[in-house]
């Protein structure tokens, strides 16, 4: 069976970046199969890449080794990474951008990235991608021992999603992730909202009094809300852009009214 090796990056697709990165595995490894998660993070955004690595990693096979790369710290003092999980590795910056994949995947081990026998021969302090990632992913892949790649690092950076507020009669919470269709995500689980029999949904200046299954339940160019497939609550327009329409940014306040 191929190993499977995936990229998450804010590196786009204009420069030779994403190129060079796959030319250092496959130069290793030639059998390796490289997948596309995306090129798009907003840039220097370790949250945004969070979120997309959080949907997309699980639906992946047994055993893939996940590459994240959105590194603002890149060739500072913050270390470099490999985790394994109990079904998944990662590879990355110590900068908390496998937060919130480790709320659903079971930690086992992280390995500090420090034995340089498996960088490139020299390292640019500005392309850690490219000069510590992918070879240590083409060598993972190709069966090195974790334990080889460095020392088991006790606490990794975390990051944490805003906290809910409750309030008599309300529950606030933020806008964690806008997509590209201009949905609007927010931290207010699935879960809690079970939880309330009748409730009104305020965004900005506007009030929605249910929760729809899918879009078709409006007409065109209404508002809705709706549980996404990441498991969170969202607000979105059907054959619109709610982000747009309604001037909303991530951070912004979405209220539950009791």
């Amino acid at each position: 069976m191929k190993s499977i090796i995936t990229l998450t990056t804010d590196f786009g697709t204009w420069d030779g970046y994403v190129g060079a990165v796959k030319g250092v595995i496959l130069s290793l490894n030639p059998g390796a199969e490289i997948v596309d998660i995306s090129h798009e993070i907003p840039h220097q955004n370790i949250m945004a890449a969070a979120f997309c690595l959080f949907n997309s990693c699980s639906f992946f096979p047994e055993g893939t080794i996940h590459v994240a790369i959105v590194d603002p710290g890149v060739g500072s003092k913050r270390k470099a990474l490999l985790i394994q999980t109990e079904r998944y590795f990662f590879i990355g910056p110590d900068n908390g951008i496998f937060s919130l994949v480790l709320r659903q995947e079971r930690l086992k081990k992280t390995i500090h990235l420090n034995n340089p026998k498996y960088f490139l021969g020299r390292q640019a302090p500005t392309f850690h991608g490219r000069d510590i990632f992918a070879p240590v992913a083409a060598y993972l892949s190709l069966g090195v021992k974790l334990d080889e790649f460095g020392p088991t690092l006790p606490k990794i950076v975390r990051l944490s999603l805003p906290r809910i507020e409750k309030r008599r009669g309300r529950i606030i919470g933020q806008i964690i992730h806008i997509d590209n269709f201009g949905n609007l995500v927010s931290n207010v689980t699935a879960q809690e909202l079970s939880k309330i029999k009748k409730f009104k949904i305020r965004v900005r200046n506007r009030i929605i009094s249910r929760l729809s299954e899918t879009y078709s339940e409006v007409g065109k160019g209404k508002i809705l809300a709706y549980q996404g497939s990441s498991g969170f609550l969202e607000v979105g327009i059907r054959e619109g852009n709610a982000g747009l329409k309604l001037g909303v940014k991530i951070g912004d306040k979405i209220e539950i009214q009791i």
